[in-house]
């Protein structure tokens, strides 16, 4: 009864259907880079003060990135309290969240909360919440951004957090977002890349299409062991990939990987170009975490900037990045299938599409006199021929049935 009471047919708060803005994504780029706690002294107290709309902005980009792009949140700030809505997409169903919070001298505490049609007092809501956090393993993160959060007030239509930031505190941060377990598991991909850079010349590029399917064969054979987690691994996989295409190391997210090997640095390539490899692998590891349409409004996102002083904006940049989406979709969705299609061996044509013809390095002005916008007929037209070659690589085809 208390789960055909929780679960609705409908949502309660709407997504939008339209998926994020570049302007949206460039708001909260900028706030963040704003009020980046390493630009200032470390050891004061600082005050960080966000508006309520841009603190929706950001709790709908954070639904779309673990919601696969349909779920979504909205708060209300008042002064001493907030009212929080949120709906997630469950199978064929819908868990609409309602809760009260009151500002207290610590933390903010849970005063009501709702289930779609099912009430839940204080006194219950409390320790279920706990439980909750406790089940998704969460202490670790809770105790380190406890560590930092001194106070947190509710203000009509402002949300003022106090917190205190060491020289180690990123540290510290960084590694309570990674259980023992996980930090284990990127070890391992790590010395596995390690040992495949070290096979190839000195200073010799390497196409992706070579790296993906050894790195593959480990996630496939780690996905064997009992009670192994797939999508973890293929998680695994592709960010140590990224990492490696990108120049940086897994100390990057993981303090304590500073003590593993390095893998020799070299380039990693697609159709001979260093930065494809960086497109498809950074949108694949941004769609695994949870939202394919959130790595393609990304992907446009860079390039729309891209005009405006950068490369120009490049649609073969935004076939990359795409068909690394759909990848990260499939290392998701499909996670032991990927894995063992990934044992044939690949080919860049597999999972790349052709992308030589189309326009790239398009100024603002010459983007808006050919394709007109975003909106526009033109661009959409592209951007369906750039779908329709992605949904024709044979990696994708033989994941559906078909022969590769």
């Amino acid at each position: 009864m208390a789960l055909a009471l929780a679960l609705q047919t409908q949502p309660r708060v709407q997504s939008g259907g339209g998926g994020l803005s570049p302007s949206q994504i460039q708001s909260t780029k900028d706030f963040l880079r704003r009020n980046d706690p390493r630009r200032s002294d470390s050891g004061r107290q600082r005050l960080l003060r966000i508006d309520e709309a841009q603190l929706n902005l950001m709790l709908m980009q954070l639904a779309q990135r673990y919601g696969q792009g349909r779920a979504a949140a909205q708060i209300q700030l008042q002064a001493g309290s907030a009212q929080l809505q949120a709906s997630v997409p469950l199978t064929g169903l819908w868990l609409n969240l309602e809760a009260e919070l009151s500002q207290t001298a610590d933390l903010p505490q849970v005063e009501r909360l709702r289930l779609g049609r099912l009430p839940l007092p204080a006194w219950l809501a409390r320790p279920a919440l706990r439980r909750l956090l406790a089940n998704l393993a969460l202490p670790s993160q809770a105790q380190a951004a406890g560590a930092l959060v001194e106070t947190l007030r509710f203000l009509p239509q402002e949300l003022q957090l106090g917190y205190h930031w060491q020289a180690d505190s990123l540290d510290q941060v960084l590694g309570a977002l990674w259980t023992p377990a996980e930090q284990a598991r990127a070890q391992a991909y790590n010395q596995r890349l390690t040992e495949l850079s070290a096979a190839y010349p000195p200073g010799s590029p390497v196409s992706l299409a070579l790296l993906l399917p050894p790195i593959f064969e480990l996630a496939r054979a780690r996905s064997e062991i009992a009670e192994a987690d797939p999508v973890a691994e293929n998680r695994a996989a592709l960010l140590t990939l990224a990492l490696f295409s990108t120049g940086q190391h897994w100390s990057k997210l993981l303090p304590s990987a500073r003590a593993w090997p390095q893998a020799q640095s070299r380039m990693v390539t697609l159709a001979e170009r260093d930065d494809f490899p960086q497109h498809f692998l950074i949108s694949a590891v941004l769609a695994l975490e949870g939202s394919g349409p959130l790595a393609d409004a990304i992907g446009v996102y860079k390039e729309v900037a891209d005009t405006r002083g950068g490369s120009g904006f490049s649609f073969n940049d935004i076939a990359a990045d795409r068909a690394g989406s759909r990848f990260g979709m499939l290392a998701r969705q499909a996670p032991r299938s990927l894995q063992t299609l990934m044992r044939a061996g690949l080919q860049e044509g597999d999972f790349m599409p052709s992308v030589a013809d189309l326009p790239e390095f398009l100024s603002a002005a010459a983007f808006r006199q050919r394709y007109g916008g975003l909106d526009a007929p033109a661009y959409r037209q592209m951007m369906a021929e750039i779908d329709a070659r992605i949904a024709a690589l044979p990696l994708l085809q033989s994941a559906q049935g078909k022969p590769l």
